[in-house]
């Protein structure tokens, strides 16, 4: 910035700032307040926060225009705005990769990187997670606590070990995670819940329960709605699968073939 105007905008958006971070950092936010200086600095530095070629030419505005995108992906979290969260975090992630070595290192960077990995994990969407993961250093990827929280939760997931995730929530490397991680483990119910409709043709709510984590049979019975299935005494399929005309697996049958071919495969050898 050259003009006395590229000045004055950028001691406002400093200021702006300011006030923004002092607010944020109470316990007790005003988060309406926060949204508003938010939507105050987009406006005044917007040319900063979508960088062109030969748009931005200093340090000083790619550092101010990455804080002011960082403080909004944290306040979009504490706000439970899942598509404010996403946008923001597009938009930081070419300071985080594209601008590594013209600015510093943000002391934000990887716990934001993780949640983001958290937020693609919660909503299932794995394959981009994965891309997201192949972008980070692999010593960040073995050593840092925030990407490992989430590489881990990763991998429970494709083990099936579920509990871990559970568990999980109650270590998670920073407050802001919290958001994230109960989606992901209602999803999760969800998904639980969905096997155990497949999996058993009647099952008390009782023992649903304990398979869901859920402290009680109203518990499992509220997730057992959402799947249309009786809640009664018991979770059971609404309707039996051959009355769909659906064939009926003869699991016995079946196994009883594959030992007879193995016996005779051994006698043939």
């Amino acid at each position: 910035m050259s003009s006395n105007n590229d000045m004055e905008v950028e001691t406002a958006c400093c200021g702006l700032l300011s006030q923004l971070k002092t607010e944020f950092a109470k316990e007790k936010a005003n988060l309406s307040q926060c949204e508003d200086l938010l939507y105050q600095l987009k406006v005044l530095c917007s040319y900063m926060l979508l960088p062109i070629s030969g748009n931005i030419v200093n340090q000083k505005d790619l550092i101010l225009a990455r804080d002011v995108l960082e403080i909004g992906t944290r306040l979009a979290v504490r706000a439970e705005d899942i598509a404010a969260f996403e946008r923001n975090m597009a938009q930081l992630k070419c300071y985080y990769y594209d601008y590594k070595s013209q600015i510093p290192e943000s002391p934000y960077k990887y716990e934001l990187l993780g949640l983001n990995l958290l937020f693609l994990l919660s909503l299932n969407r794995v394959a981009e997670f994965h891309t997201e993961l192949e972008l980070l250093p692999v010593e960040k990827i073995q050593s840092d606590v925030y990407i490992r929280h989430s590489v881990e939760l990763e991998q429970y997931l494709m083990e099936g070990s579920y509990n871990k995730i559970y568990l999980a929530k109650k270590n998670v490397p920073a407050k802001n995670y919290h958001f994230f991680m109960d989606i992901l483990l209602n999803t999760l119910k969800h998904e639980i819940t969905a096997c155990l409709e497949k999996a058993y043709g009647n099952i008390s709510t009782m023992k649903a329960a304990k398979r869901l984590n859920v402290t009680s049979e109203l518990s499992a019975c509220y997730y057992d709605a959402e799947k249309n299935m009786e809640t009664d005494k018991t979770i059971s399929k609404a309707a039996a699968e051959s009355s769909k005309g659906k064939a009926f697996f003869p699991a016995m049958e079946l196994a009883e073939q594959t030992v007879f071919y193995a016996t005779e495969l051994e006698m043939v050898v």
